[in-house]
């Protein structure tokens, strides 16, 4: 991530007020399609279960159309539609509904996943939780949660040991059965391992809530927005050969440096034996 974005004040404010009237506008679109009957979900691919709903495309097209009317040189890059070019060296990157098998199921964790990234990786993202009615923001200086109880700032928690610690990840076979005896392998040291909550998990690690995750199989538009989040409630994100993170892939996030050397270290033992 570039510490030196070379933005203005003013810049940074217009990215910000468009990052939040996105995620204002997918909120909408996403809670008028949930717990419906009638919001069917369709496969996308041929790669197994891989659900989309009119709900997912509904609230990418209003992001879109916000960026592309408010900051038309910028790049867009979105889970449901094809990648628009920009001429700016700012990427947004979209994911409408995060967590779709859990939208379809009825169940409040899935999100909403909006950043900018320039060519070092994510400058700023938002993780909005459109049921629940959470917003969490990372970049530019600002790490902060606005939700039921208010607005106040978030932070990692402080080192403690792997056996004191509390891991998530979204599916218990993790990825292929390699990274799943990895994870199993860390998770065998933890305190308490817990599944399914998408990117939830992300903005519970960001707010001090747990102090780790770790998957496998992810895309820029999954991680783009955590990153940001996490890494500026002092947090890091990495892949799991501990360098950049933000193509997706292999993941691990940690609330310090202390557990995620701890985890790393089991995580690549396992991984490579």
């Amino acid at each position: 991530m570039s510490g030196q974005t070379g933005l203005s004040a003013a810049e940074i404010e217009a990215i910000v007020a468009t990052a939040q009237a996105c995620a204002d506008a997918a909120r909408s679109e996403t809670l008028r399609h949930f717990r419906r009957a009638e919001t069917v979900a369709e496969t996308k691919g041929d790669q197994g279960f891989d659900p989309v709903t009119v709900a997912d495309r509904a609230a990418e097209s209003a992001m879109r159309a916000l960026i592309e009317a408010q900051r038309p040189d910028d790049a867009i890059l979105g889970e449901e539609f094809a990648r628009r070019e920009g001429t700016s060296g700012l990427t947004w990157v979209l994911d409408p509904i995060d967590g779709t098998r859990g939208y379809i199921s009825g169940t409040p964790t899935w999100g909403v996943l909006v950043s900018v990234a320039d060519r070092h990786g994510p400058l700023y993202g938002l993780i909005d939780q459109p049921y629940i009615g959470e917003r969490f923001e990372g970049g530019f200086g600002r790490a902060s949660l606005v939700g039921p109880r208010g607005h106040q700032s978030i932070a990692t928690r402080p080192p403690r040991p792997l056996a004191e610690a509390t891991l998530l990840t979204t599916f218990p076979e993790v990825g292929s059965p390699a990274e799943g005896r990895a994870f199993r392998a860390v998770a065998a040291q933890a305190r308490l391992t817990r599944y399914g909550l998408d990117c939830y998990a992300y903005a519970l690690l960001a707010a001090g809530q747990i102090d780790l995750v770790i998957e496998a199989g992810l895309h820029p538009y999954d991680i783009h927005a955590p990153i940001a989040v996490i890494q500026a409630a002092g947090g890091l994100v990495t892949d799991w050969d501990g360098g950049p993170a933000h193509e997706g892939g292999q993941v691990i996030a940690a609330a310090n440096p202390s557990i995620h050397a701890e985890a790393l270290a089991l995580l690549r033992a396992a991984f490579d034996g």
